[in-house]
């Protein structure tokens, strides 16, 4: 490890707490449905989207209707997208004459864009035609980021409200957080992209003649708005195989510092927006608080681990840290940190292979999925994720002072917590079980490149990417197969949608409930014991609950590559 690897960990997390107030401040007037700045210029854009699809955005809808509106939405949309990836070939904007998909790999991708999860059975460059891109799988960058944060606004109402009856308007949250949150900072992002050389065009291919003197074709295309929208939406699909460690999408240190700033500024203001809409922002404060304390412990080990480098090249006079798999633009500490950002919040982009990492650098993205990526976590998904492990601590805190449990003004009685541990649960369930599938099954077994724990580790990740709708990969997986897109399709829509419906029901009781003050016997919910509480919740729930897999997987291949041994 150096000092100046130091420096940019230490550098990224200040930008972002100073951005932390600003940002929660613009989400919260329009949690609040308040006018913007920027309201004059796209204010009319919004009404006339309500008159032209005769909808009220002052009509207030009840949990089971936000969540039947939610969930037809995203339907319609997979099933829109699907279409247009099996009929690419005779779709315009396809300049390489790109076939259509095959069932099984367009139900896989139609499925992974309306999850946010963009997990790619394919390579970006040689699979997809501009209007796929663009049409296909872009709009679905902007849609699903705010279907996330739309939710999180729904919990937030639950909370906050008091004998409510409604938890908001599904469609007026979307259309306000697409309108003056993504769509304007992904402009001015995209701007920035295109003038640090990304590309930006609706031409294919360019021929370029080589230093050797040899002719190479490029693709390129509309990379750079779709970049944008792919980090600040926490999605992560890229338009070419090798992702952000690609150079026309992350061409220098500047790019990478930015994507990954914006994979976090959305998720690290909605806790202050959190604390706002309750009346306490100190209560997003020790949010806030926790995820950090996870966070940088997992970027510490992942750090040290990749800067430690590989004992069994060591071992044969091969110094240094692990560069394997990794860009000499951004090197060690720029990668992992990278990778720890990617895989604590639900975006997937990658600068760097995992699949590469040593055994315990790749143990802790693969942990962070795993705890349900709340350590700052997805545009809103973090935050209601994160929410339903407050609703646990909270209930062991009032088993531990001998009465109802109460955060933030609300009693957490049997019905949040049952409904809690079954969102929750999904993850676990849905991860060990399919893994388990896989690990047995020849269709299973055929994916894995390597054998072993690193083999086991690379179908452990699949799944746990997809469930926890990250998408990110060990790279090693050959999962373009009707078995793996199938099994990932499922278990992304489970991912997905089984964890809202929950969470939803939670926000609609909540916002039923009067509000109950704070007593001499309530558990304080925003000092160290809170932090500490909430952290320890977390790591028992999620990192006990993996430990089987995780000794099988990534700690297996540990003890092998410091033995010098191969399994």
């Amino acid at each position: 490890m150096t000092f100046e690897g130091w420096i940019l960990i230490l550098g990224f997390v200040g930008i972002l707490l100073a951005l932390t107030k600003p940002v929660g401040l613009w989400l919260f007037a329009l949690y609040e449905g308040r006018r913007t700045p920027i309201h004059a210029i796209l204010g009319p854009v919004e009404t006339g989207f309500y008159k032209l699809s005769g909808i009220d955005p002052k009509a207030e809808q009840g949990w089971r209707r936000y969540a039947l509106h939610m969930i037809v939405f995203n339907a319609v949309l997979m099933a829109l997208t699907y279409a247009v990836l099996r009929l690419q070939g005779v779709l315009p904007g396809n300049p390489q004459g790109l076939p259509g998909l095959s069932p099984h790999l367009a139900f896989n991708t139609a499925i992974s864009f309306t999850a946010n999860t963009n997990w790619q059975s394919y390579a970006g460059e040689s699979t997809m035609s501009n209007f796929s891109q663009m049409f296909g799988l872009t709009i679905h960058n902007f849609l699903s980021a705010a279907t996330g944060i739309a939710l999180a606004f729904a919990l937030f109402r639950g909370f906050a409200r008091r004998s409510s009856a409604t938890i908001g308007n599904f469609w007026a949250d979307m259309t306000r957080v697409t309108l003056y949150v993504l769509l304007p900072i992904c402009v001015v992002v995209t701007i920035f992209y295109i003038a640090s050389g990304v590309p930006q065009t609706l031409a294919g291919t360019v021929d370029i003649t080589t230093l050797e003197g040899l002719k190479q074709t490029l693709t390129l295309g509309p990379v750079a708005s779709q970049e944008a929208i792919k980090m600040l939406g926490t999605n992560g699909g890229g338009f070419f195989n090798a992702n952000s460690a690609h150079p026309f999408e992350n061409p220098t240190a500047l790019v990478n510092l930015v994507q990954m700033l914006s994979i976090f500024v959305i998720g690290f203001g909605l806790t202050w927006t959190f604390g706002k809409a309750v009346g306490n922002t100190r209560q997003g404060w020790a949010i806030l608080s926790a995820m950090l304390v996870l966070f940088l412990a997992g970027v510490t080990i992942t750090y040290a681990q990749e800067a430690a480098g590989n004992p069994i090249l060591h071992s044969i006079g091969v110094a240094g840290g692990n560069m394997e798999g990794k860009e000499v633009r951004f090197g060690i500490a720029a990668s992992a940190l990278f990778s720890v950002v990617t895989t604590a919040a639900s975006c997937g982009a990658v600068n760097a292979m995992h699949d590469s990492f040593t055994a315990l650098g790749g143990m802790i993205p693969l942990l962070n999925m795993q705890l349900g990526e709340v350590v700052i976590g997805g545009v809103g998904a973090g935050i209601y994720g994160f929410l339903l492990f407050a609703i646990l601590a909270v209930f062991v805190a009032g088993l531990m002072v001998g009465r109802t449990p109460e955060y933030v003004g609300k009693k957490i009685e049997a019905r949040e917590v049952k409904l809690a541990v079954l969102a929750i649960a999904i993850l676990p369930l849905v991860i060990l079980g399919f893994t388990a599938l896989s690990a047995v099954l020849p269709d299973g077994l055929a994916g894995p490149l390597n054998k072993g724990p690193h083999g086991f580790s690379e179908i452990l990740y699949a799944f746990t990417s997809a469930v926890g709708n990250n998408g990110s990969a060990f790279a090693g997986l050959t999962a373009n197969t009707p078995y793996y897109n199938g099994l990932l399709g499922v278990a992304m829509w489970l991912g997905r949608f089984f964890i809202i419906v929950p969470m939803l029901a939670i926000a609609g009781g909540l916002a039923a409930k009067k509000y109950t003050p704070e007593s001499s016997g309530s558990f304080p919910t925003t000092g160290a014991l809170w932090v500490g509480l909430l952290v320890g919740i977390i790591l028992i729930v999620g990192g006990l609950t993996f430990l089987p897999s995780l000794a099988l997987g990534p700690i297996a291949d540990h003890l092998a590559m410091i033995s010098g041994k191969t399994f």
